[in-house]
Order: structure tokens, then sequence, then C-alpha cells
């Protein structure tokens, strides 16, 4: 029975994964059972209802499934913001920092058009690298921001901190403690 349970309920820890010492916050049990998920996404459109948007955008990978089901939801289009070289058409680039290295992510050069209100949506929130990197692709786009969903915020690693002091609007459904 499904009663009572938060969005935080469905989703499982996988302990040393994909290194020892972390705790892996897994919400393919949350996406796999269609209450949970469904909550998830109703809950992450609240804050936003009655303004305007006008694209969906969503980090890879996960971003991908929350934003589908986010822009369907809304009737809106969905772009994804993907890894270097994944794309096929022409793109703008921006690099980030992660704790062993450096990666890049990509968008389409025509997938936002100046002053388009823009949703960005991923599955969790950590440093904030890659969320950054995607904020200043749309921003170069000439997009306008309304906000930054999120299913789970690592509150330690001080990702939500960075995206706000950026200027942007953070909403996360749950918050777990540690890596």
């Amino acid at each position: 029975m499904n009663k009572g349970k938060t969005v935080k309920d469905y989703i499982r820890t996988i302990v040393d994964f994909p290194h020892e010492g972390i705790l892996f916050r897994d919400v393919t049990t949350l996406f796999a059972d269609p209450r949970g998920f469904r909550m998830a996404i109703d809950q992450m459109l609240h804050p936003y209802a009655g303004e305007q948007i006008d694209k969906v955008v969503g980090l890879e990978a996960r971003g991908f499934i929350l934003g589908g089901a986010i822009a369907h939801q809304l009737t809106l289009g969905f772009v994804p913001i993907r890894k270097k070289g994944k794309l096929p058409g022409a793109t703008l680039s921006q690099s980030y920092t992660l704790e062993y290295g450096e990666a890049v992510v990509e968008i389409h050069d025509d997938a936002i058009q100046p002053g388009e209100k823009i949703l960005l949506v991923d599955d969790l929130l950590a440093t904030g690298g890659t969320a950054e990197a995607g904020i200043k692709l749309i921003e170069r786009l000439g997009g306008e921001i309304v906000g930054c969903a999120f299913i789970v915020d690592l509150p330690e690693l001080g990702g939500r901190k960075l995206l706000e002091e950026m200027g942007m609007d953070v909403h996360v459904l749950c918050e777990f403690e540690g890596l």
C-alpha cells in the first residue's frame, strides 16, 4: 500500500556505488513505481503553476526522463543537454569541473530562442556543476530560467547554494545527508 509515502520513500540507497564510501541515491525505483513517479512529476511542477514556461530542459541522463514527462504534462517542447559528442547538429559547449577532472555538455545552437522561459530539471543536485553548465548554455542562447527543479538534493555538497548564488530559484523534493 502506498498511503502516506513520500517521494523519498521510493528512492533506494546503494552503498559503495560507484566507488567505496559513496551512498548512491537511486531514483530508478521511484521511476518504476507509477504512483511514486506521478507524485514526483506533480511535485516538481507545483511551484511553477501559473508561471509562463516555454520549454523544459533536461540534463543527461535522468533529467531526460523527468523533463520529458514534465514537458508532456505542460504540453511544451523538451530540450536535452547532453554529454559532448552526442548531439548531431551544430552545438554550443560548456565545460565544468568534476571531482576527478573536467567534463563538457552541449546543447543544439537553435534549441532555445532569446527570451524563452525555461524550466531546468534533473534528478539530483550535488555540487551543482552540471546544472551550472546547463544554465550557462541556456543563458548563452538567450533563454530566461524560471527555475531549477530536482528530486534529490545532497546539501553537504553545496550545489543548491551555488545555484542560488547565481540567482536561480531552486526547488527540490527531498534531501539526503552524506555523499
